[in-house]
């Protein structure tokens, strides 16, 4: 059973996350950013992280408004604050490709069996983590594309190898991090400890997910400093 606690506190902590993307992309209505896929990004790093994602916004992002320009935002941030961003930027599209693949989870039950369930893997989870990582990955892509073709100026091809050469690696960090404390959610706390199932449609789920997110960012840091050090990833 569920303690009474935890329903209120997954409660507060998803409506939460709701009202500050809200808030970043209010702002951000009246205050665009300067790189367009940042006016994504922002409002979806609100949504898992909640007031860290909108204290991050307005100490980082906030910035590098139109109005404001690119090249002083560049100049005055710290190199592991355009990291954070940079890692932000791949989350977005972890995130937005782990909230459709659950979805499509619960409105196409089929398309589990595609990805492995009841062949490769016995437990419904690893065959939602592959649909997971095919939508997160396409997504980043794209996030990417959209970062380093006006950055670099390059055409279409370029660009894509590029972004998958950017996100690749980050993506992977990211959804190793997600799919560790997910694991830990599914099968320790709520299936051992707690001895219920961590239903998708239950905010103790979504809860479970952003904090599995947060886990993501910590283990795609590293990797992020690494990407932009290299030359791999554009600074943010």
């Amino acid at each position: 059973m569920i303690p009474y606690w935890l329903h209120i506190l997954a409660l507060i902590s998803v409506l939460g996350g709701f009202v500050c993307a809200a808030v970043v992309a209010l702002d951000i209505c009246a205050h665009p950013q300067k790189m367009r896929i940042m006016n994504v990004v922002w409002p979806i790093t609100g949504l898992f992280a909640g007031p860290i994602g909108l204290l991050f916004y307005f100490l980082a992002g906030r910035r590098a408004t139109q109005e404001r320009g690119e090249t002083p935002h560049q100049a005055e941030l710290p190199f592991f604050v355009k990291v954070g961003k940079g890692a932000s930027h791949c989350g977005a599209g972890c995130t937005l490709g782990d909230i459709l693949a659950e979805w499509f989870a619960v409105l196409f039950p089929g398309i589990v069996a595609l990805m492995g369930y009841g062949t490769l893997f016995s437990e419904r989870i690893f065959a939602i983590w592959v649909l997971d990582y095919i939508l997160a990955f396409a997504i980043g892509v794209v996030f990417q594309y959209f970062t380093i073709v006006p950055m670099r100026g390059l055409s279409l091809l370029p660009g894509l190898w590029a972004a998958v050469k950017a996100d690749a690696l980050s993506l992977t960090a990211w959804q190793v991090g997600m799919y560790g404390f997910m694991a830990i959610a599914h099968f320790w706390i709520f299936g051992r400890i707690l001895g219920v199932a961590l239903d998708p449609l239950s905010f103790e789920f979504w809860f479970m997910m952003q904090i599995a997110m947060l886990c993501g960012f910590a283990t795609a840091y590293p990797v992020n400093w690494w990407l932009i050090r290299a030359g791999l990833k554009e600074a943010m």
